[in-house]
């Protein structure tokens, strides 16, 4: 059975009750989110990442697709007409016609690298949360034209912290481990420092390599988290 993270988390730091609520509730805040970019893996074939910026803040969240759904958001992002609606395009028009609006979808949870959103619909009687997953979330987001959630325990686990355009860029300090593993996919990125780490997300986050960026972004983490 799933835990539900933020309560589990929040009852096994040692707060006091009034402090343990105020925990969850910042932890449950919606963060509104937008898509920023759709980024090919420069080092991984055939793999795609949406990458979801927040609004009026500097972290980023990249999450994996796969190509179709990808291309299912570019087309929507890009004004596509297509000869014949895509499956995203049907959904739109089913709902349309039986007069339903989606008004917001929230990415809810993040288990074992895998997240899960909703659709926040409604009709004339009724509102209602569906299930779903979040690249068919976003596509649909798109073609609604409707805002896009998180909570601030998904994006403190799973997102990026961009470097403020307004600082001054720190000068180039990769050493040539580092500077090789940026241009190969393979190398083992726990052989590696922290502080090369660092360096080498920065880098692949400048090249846009979200995919790749997710896996050291990953390592990092683990490292911290048996600090």
């Amino acid at each position: 059975m799933k835990k539900q993270w933020p309560f589990y988390f929040a009852k096994n730091r040692r707060f006091a009750p009034c402090q343990t609520a105020l925990f969850v509730l910042f932890l449950m805040k919606k963060i509104e989110l937008e898509i920023v970019a759709l980024s090919h893996s420069i080092t991984q074939t055939h793999s795609y990442a949406v990458v979801l910026g927040e609004v009026n803040g500097l972290r980023r969240l990249p999450i994996v697709i796969g190509g179709f759904e990808a291309q299912a958001i570019a087309v929507a992002l890009e004004k596509m007409q297509p000869s014949r609606p895509l499956t995203h395009d049907l959904m739109k028009n089913f709902m349309a016609a039986f007069a339903i609006e989606l008004h917001e979808i929230v990415i809810s949870d993040l288990q074992e690298g895998i997240f899960y959103s909703k659709l926040v619909c409604s009709s004339d009687h009724d509102t209602i949360e569906i299930d779903s997953r979040t690249s068919d979330a976003l596509a649909l987001a798109v073609r609604f034209g409707c805002p896009v959630y998180t909570y601030e325990h998904i994006l403190e686990s799973a997102g990026i912290l961009m470097e403020d355009a307004n600082t001054a860029k720190k000068g180039k300090r990769a050493t040539a481990t580092v500077e090789e593993e940026g241009r190969s996919g393979n190398s083992d990125l726990k052989s590696m420092s922290l502080d090369d780490l660092q360096t080498l997300l920065n880098e692949v986050l400048e090249q846009e390599d979200y995919i790749r960026a997710i896996a050291i972004r990953d390592e990092i983490k683990n490292r911290k988290g048996k600090a």
